[in-house]
């Protein structure tokens, strides 16, 4: 094999195909490998003048916000600390360039990629069902809180949104492969879909099932061939999730219950927003942007400088628990502003998919994979909701996983326009 094809596009291909898996483990090892994507690719992009990649609207939209964030860090009050999450914050861009490349040299990568992800759905059903039935999964880690089943992620209660953020890209390649013509298998993928959607109830995620159903309602509305096999197994899923919700007491208590109690304190007979908690950290993050407008007080200071900012008992945490507000606080309203637009971007290309597909009868610019990868980052930056920390490096590497994939599509369709043309 070429030592240069070998070092250049086999491993960083084997380390995306991998990543799902190096997900579960927690955020050392997938930020490592995305950290080692990144450097290959740096090394790629001198030796072999891979110019091309880095001249679009992605890139510089990036590097301005790289910037902001780098300069917002400057300015804190603890400036190494910061500098740690803004200074290296340049390799999630880096790795989608890498998997935009890697998908022009081997389009292969993909059926990998699928199978790779379907593993991991299958191997954490299994084993999140068994620590339902039983109370312990199958090494002995117990459910948390006798409640919340988390599988082989433990203690960190992120089943559910590795779950849910991942299952639009794992449909999108389903469609994109087109294993509808594979009957015997397709029962199997079936089955691991409307699965899926049951565990992502066990696992007591509120915002994971908010997610679930917010893009499996898009892609249904949005997709053309593959609709009615979306809806009728989503139809299933809830089916299955209304019989967990019989069997299962401790989660209704967890979603329903809990939910009615956090919005209203039955105490006082106050009305919050989401719950009191997030009432106060949104509030913390709002007055620390009011000092802080243009810079915010630096990534991943929320947690340094909410003690300046009291607004009651819990006020002070890791982070704010909203996207939006977080940026507003922690690097100022530049950087709010850029996230915000690609949001509204987004929903204006869905709302044009939609005029085109329902209104004006005619042929969309978006395929049924493009709509899965879209709906894979719209519930990454939705805005009316809790949220985990943007700068967080797991959540970020989910944040960025399907980017790479979208730019190798935009840049395809470019192709065949122009060939189109000529």
């Amino acid at each position: 094999m070429n030592e240069k094809k070998f070092f250049f596009e086999t491993i960083p291909s084997y380390l995306i195909i991998l990543l799902p898996v190096l997900l579960i483990t927690g955020p050392f090892l997938s930020d490592l490998a995305v950290s080692l994507i990144a450097i290959i690719f740096i090394v790629n992009s001198f030796k072999n003048n891979l110019s091309k990649y880095y001249n679009n609207n992605f890139v510089k939209i990036f590097l301005i916000f790289w910037v902001i964030l780098i300069f917002s860090s400057l300015l804190s009050n603890n400036i190494l600390v910061s500098l740690k999450s803004s200074f290296f914050y340049f390799r999630f861009g880096l790795f989608s360039l890498c998997f935009w490349y890697l998908l022009e040299k081997n389009q292969l990568m993909l059926k990998y990629l699928f199978f790779s992800i379907l593993i991991c759905f299958f191997s954490l059903i299994l084993d999140g069902y068994v620590q339902y039935t039983f109370g312990k999964n199958i090494f002995g880690i117990e459910m948390y809180r006798d409640n919340r089943v988390s599988s082989f992620f433990g203690s960190e209660l992120i089943l559910g949104s590795y779950l849910s953020r991942l299952f639009p890209i794992l449909f999108g390649l389903f469609i994109y492969l087109d294993q509808k013509k594979n009957k015997k298998f397709l029962i199997l993928i079936t089955l691991i879909f409307i699965f899926t959607e049951g565990l992502i109830f066990l696992s007591g995620e509120r915002l994971a099932l908010f997610f679930m159903n917010l893009s499996a309602i898009y892609i249904i509305v949005m997709i053309n061939n593959y609709k009615i096999y979306r809806l009728w197994t989503y139809i299933v899923s809830l089916l299955l999730i209304l019989i967990l919700f019989n069997l299962y007491p401790q989660s209704k208590q967890r979603i329903i219950d809990q939910t009615i109690n956090d919005i209203k304190q039955n105490d006082t007979g106050k009305i919050y927003l989401f719950s009191k908690p997030h009432d106060d950290m949104f509030t913390t993050g709002y007055r620390m942007f009011l000092d802080n407008k243009f810079f915010g007080v630096g990534p991943r200071q929320f947690r340094k400088e909410c003690i300046n900012y009291p607004v009651g008992e819990y006020s002070c945490e890791t982070h704010p628990h909203n996207t939006y507000i977080e940026l507003l606080s922690e690097a100022g309203i530049f950087s709010f502003l850029i996230i915000a637009s690609i949001f509204i971007y987004l929903c204006f290309i869905s709302f044009k998919h939609f005029l085109d597909r329902y209104i004006k009868k005619k042929k969309s610019h978006l395929n049924d994979f493009q709509v899965c990868l879209l709906s894979a980052v719209m519930i990454s930056l939705w805005p009316f909701s809790p949220s985990g920390s943007f700068f967080n490096n797991w959540m970020s590497i989910v944040y960025y996983f399907p980017v790479g994939i979208i730019l190798w599509q935009i840049s395809k369709h470019k192709i065949s326009k122009y060939k189109k043309k000529i």
